[in-house]
């Protein structure tokens, strides 16, 4: 059985992400920064007939717990098929270029961009185990430099999180690095952005579900052998970026 693990997986669309990964058959191990509420993300699933799952506490923003993370992981497994960069925070608003406060933003990036860096390299080793390594970076189209530069790109989103667009600018770069570093290997290691959800993310304000999002999640991180790397899509088809 291949494994999993997704970082904030305790609720929204990690937690979605992780229901539909374990129907399809993968051991799920979910993330949370809270051990409190990722066991009771644990026990919502079992409730529901799931047990292919295991909670790991980890916190991206920390090294140490990242470090306790993996340590734990591999006690339980001897390699990491999937890893699933989906912790993330907002940011407080608002976020206008010119305005933003240089502390909120440092806590954005903190989350969204060096959280998925350094976890990511912690367990880089376990995926390199695995025949079909695969990494997911849960990126968004505010990330989009091309669409930004459009002045009929996001109007709606421009002030509101142009900080957190930002991270997960960083974040794609991330991604197009990490893909050329390991090209023609088995690695599969793309940036994906699930829309516009209804989460605690954005105050549940989002026009689509958790299920809807998760599926585009899902549906990168599964990719057979001949799938694409180093790419950015959203469920329309790839972005620019």
């Amino acid at each position: 059985m291949k494994t999993v693990l997704i970082t904030g997986a305790n609720k929204g669309i990690g937690f979605e992400t992780a229901k539909q990964m374990a129907l399809l058959g993968y051991f799920v191990y979910l993330g949370s920064r809270d051990k409190i509420k990722g066991l009771d993300a644990i026990n919502k699933l079992k409730a529901s007939g799931i047990s292919n799952i295991g909670l790991i506490e980890i916190d991206v923003t920390n090294i140490n717990s990242i470090n306790q993370a993996k340590q734990e992981l591999e006690t339980k497994i001897e390699a990491l098929d999937i890893l699933i960069n989906n912790a993330a925070i907002a940011g407080e608003q608002p976020q206008t270029p010119s305005f933003v406060r240089v502390e909120n933003l440092r806590k954005i990036f903190e989350t969204n961009f060096f959280g998925v860096v350094q976890t990511t390299q912690k367990f880089i080793d376990l995926l390199k185990k695995s025949s079909d390594p695969r990494i997911i970076n849960v990126s968004s189209s505010l990330a989009s430099l091309t669409l930004h530069s459009n002045p009929e790109g996001n109007p709606a989103s421009w002030g509101v999180y142009d900080a957190y667009g930002c991270s997960k600018t960083a974040l794609n770069a991330f991604t197009v690095m990490l893909a050329y570093e390991f090209r023609g290997t088995n690695f599969k290691i793309n940036s994906v952005a699930p829309g516009y959800t209804a989460t605690d993310l954005n105050q549940n304000k989002g026009t689509q579900t958790v299920g809807q999002a998760a599926r585009m999640v899902v549906k990168y991180a599964a990719l057979p052998d001949d799938g694409v790397t180093g790419k950015y899509f959203k469920e329309t088809g790839e972005i620019p970026w």
